[in-house]
């Protein structure tokens, strides 16, 4: 029956309004409910020891009525002080027995005992109180030469009360406890969905930058190197190193635009998608790469889908430019297969390693595709180059 788990007055620790947790009441209860407890006491207990041994309420001295008075006070304090306050009742019961009063005020100690079990938080000491709860009634019932029935009635009513405020305190323990899990389990679903936000914002730019920075230093160097023989060539490359540095800003004031929704939603532009992927390839051919395309793609896919598959194959042609530079060679497939969507990018040319790069973009890649509940692998191919192939569900997402 006892807990000693759970600690501090449930009710009457206030933890302001945000921390308020189940089990503890809004508010105190209000003066005026003490006072009509303290009155409704000392009335049943005036009418019940008057009732007992058909004594009269005269037969009660002026002493009897202060005793009453005094224990139905002290009820004022019975949350914050329990203990105090059954004390107080115990030692009333023990003086009305010594002096003989009539009758047996019950009342008070029933209370008190539900107070302890209701507000006191050490289960062993709120057990310690009511066995000498018992032994105080017991004493009464043997001193009063009481049938044995009646002692066991008398013992069974006494423990009663703190029983039922010891499973109540324990029951709202408990919903505390729940109300505390749920609470941080909410806190952790936040934090994880904040952390694959900011996992989600950082491939995206990981993938505009890596991008488009890879073609213009690619396009910078060809005009280097050919501004004096070639101006016209060197002017192109100029010009494709222009148009690409205004599609990162475009995609990066995009990517700013989904962080501040307070932005008007028509100044966005649309996200990447598998129909621009020809655009992708115009633009990475102007580098001087050769790229053979091969698309077959669905007329219907997930928005999550489209996005994530333009990202792979921008992702690894930026991979093809990097390390093969200008002379690179890559050949695309796309091709809707078994519901799902097969992605495979070969970089057929000779590895150069003309630019550095982070690491990161193939394991972007396989983020990606893991996210969907697709499959990825990427590697050399054993007659040379590299190959990266992905498997994207196309199904409900």
């Amino acid at each position: 029956m006892a807990d000693s788990r759970d600690g501090g007055d449930i009710e009457t620790t206030p933890t302001g309004v945000a921390g308020r947790t189940i089990g503890e009441s809004t508010r105190l209860p209000s003066p005026g409910l003490d006072v009509a407890v303290a009155v409704i006491v000392f009335g049943f207990s005036v009418v019940n020891v008057a009732a007992q041994d058909a004594a009269g309420v005269s037969e009660i001295p002026i002493a009897g009525f202060l005793m009453l008075a005094v224990g139905s006070a002290a009820l004022f304090w019975r949350r914050s002080r329990p203990l105090t306050v059954l004390g107080v009742a115990l030692t009333m019961t023990l003086a009305w027995t010594a002096f003989g009063y009539p009758g047996n005020p019950v009342f008070h100690v029933l209370v008190s005992l539900y107070a302890v079990g209701r507000y006191f938080p050490e289960g062993r000491v709120s057990l310690a109180a009511l066995a000498g709860a018992l032994a105080v009634v017991g004493f009464g019932q043997v001193r009063d030469d009481d049938p044995v029935s009646d002692l066991v009635t008398a013992l069974v009513v006494t423990a009663l009360p703190w029983y039922v405020g010891r499973r109540l305190r324990i029951r709202a323990a408990a919903a505390r406890e729940r109300a505390e899990h749920l609470e941080w389990k909410r806190a952790a679903e936040a934090q994880r969905a904040i952390a694959d936000a900011r996992a989600g914002i950082a491939r995206e730019l990981h993938d505009v930058v890596a991008h488009n920075v890879s073609v213009m230093t690619v396009q910078a160097g060809v005009a280097r190197l050919v501004v004096k023989d070639d101006p016209d060539q060197a002017q192109e490359a100029i010009g494709a190193v222009e148009q690409a540095g205004r599609r990162a800003l475009d995609e990066l004031r995009h990517l700013l635009g989904v962080l501040r929704p307070e932005t008007a939603s028509g100044e966005l532009g649309p996200q990447p998608a598998l129909n621009q992927i020809h655009e992708l390839v115009v633009q990475l051919r102007q580098t001087g790469m050769s790229i053979s395309l091969v698309a077959d793609i669905p007329s219907e896919v997930p928005v999550r889908v489209d996005l994530f598959a333009y990202r792979i194959v921008q992702e690894a042609l930026t991979n093809v430019l990097k390390h093969g530079g200008v002379d690179a060679a890559a050949q695309v497939h796309l091709e809707e297969a078994d519901g799902h969507l097969d992605i495979e990018v070969t970089n057929t040319g000779k590895a150069t390693t003309t630019l550095g790069g982070s690491g990161q973009g193939i394991v972007g890649m396989q983020e990606r595709a893991i996210l969907l509940g697709g499959t990825f692998e990427a590697g050399p191919r054993p007659e040379g180059g590299f190959r990266v192939r992905a498997r994207l569900p196309i199904g409900e997402q």
